[in-house]
């Protein structure tokens, strides 16, 4: 009997592109809004933790001990669990504890601990030689921070936020609190009625959907790395004026 029930729960084929294209409409939604406050407030983050630390531009060890201990913290705790661990801060921000609008708010936490950490490691990389020219330039904090600092850590910045694309496997989770989306669908079709149909096909669009990520993610550093950008003809490299002194030197030499 209960065999029949399943079988008959199960979603006809002609039925799943209705079921799982608003789902995947959804999951877009949902990781987009995460995405976008993830890079607001995790660039910046990343930029302060790492000119907090020693030799950076406004060295602070105890205020970088905390804040570090805080994006560790953040990045230890399996989404799940923080995911249930806030939620009555969720409540207090949304007013709800279900739907996309609960899910972005443990999403952008996660999101944010583990952006932050690679924003600080992407500045590490850049050579000091950048930043003390541009001391020696006479730019403000800011000015350095973001013509030296982020504009050279580009590349490395979006290589990152394409592996923090992770966030479509944290709203396949959110799916369990019914924040909608294909983590929805997958639990509530798929796998609590066991139909086999439904779970694969969530699953392909889940992969097709990270791979596109990732093949637009590696075009984006390609294009914004230097050589790249010289080598194709994006940004015309400096032309080398002769300097008087240069012009001066075979009369020098003659003399």
């Amino acid at each position: 009997m209960t065999e029949t029930l399943l079988a008959n729960a199960k979603v006809p084929a002609n039925e799943l592109p209705g079921l799982l294209f608003p789902a995947l409409l959804d999951t877009l939604i949902m990781v987009g809004i995460v995405m976008a406050i993830v890079v607001a407030v995790g660039v910046p983050l990343g930029a302060l933790v790492h000119n907090l630390a020693p030799g950076g531009l406004f060295e602070n060890p105890a205020l970088h001990t905390t804040l570090s201990w805080i994006i560790s913290i953040g990045r230890s705790l399996p989404f799940l669990i923080l995911m249930a661990s806030i939620m009555p801060f969720t409540r207090l921000i949304t007013g709800t504890n279900i739907g996309i609008a609960a899910a972005v708010v443990p999403m952008s936490l996660a999101g944010i601990a583990f952006f932050t950490r690679i924003v600080e490691n992407s500045l590490r990389s850049v050579p000091p030689a950048v930043v003390q020219v541009a001391r020696a330039s006479g730019g403000s904090r800011l000015q350095i921070i973001r013509t030296a600092q982020l504009s050279e850590a580009v590349p490395s910045i979006i290589g990152g936020l394409t592996i923090n694309i992770a966030m479509i496997e944290y709203s396949a989770i959110a799916g369990t609190i019914g924040a909608g989306g294909i983590g929805y669908v997958a639990v509530t079709y798929g796998y609590q009625r066991f139909d086999q149909g439904v779970m694969l096909a969530t699953i392909v669009i889940l992969v097709v959907t990270v791979a596109a990520v990732q093949l637009i993610g590696d075009a984006l550093v390609r294009l914004t790395t230097p050589h790249r950008r010289l080598r194709s003809g994006a940004v015309r490299p400096l032309r080398r004026h002769n300097s008087p002194v240069a012009s001066l030197a075979p009369d020098a030499a003659a003399v």
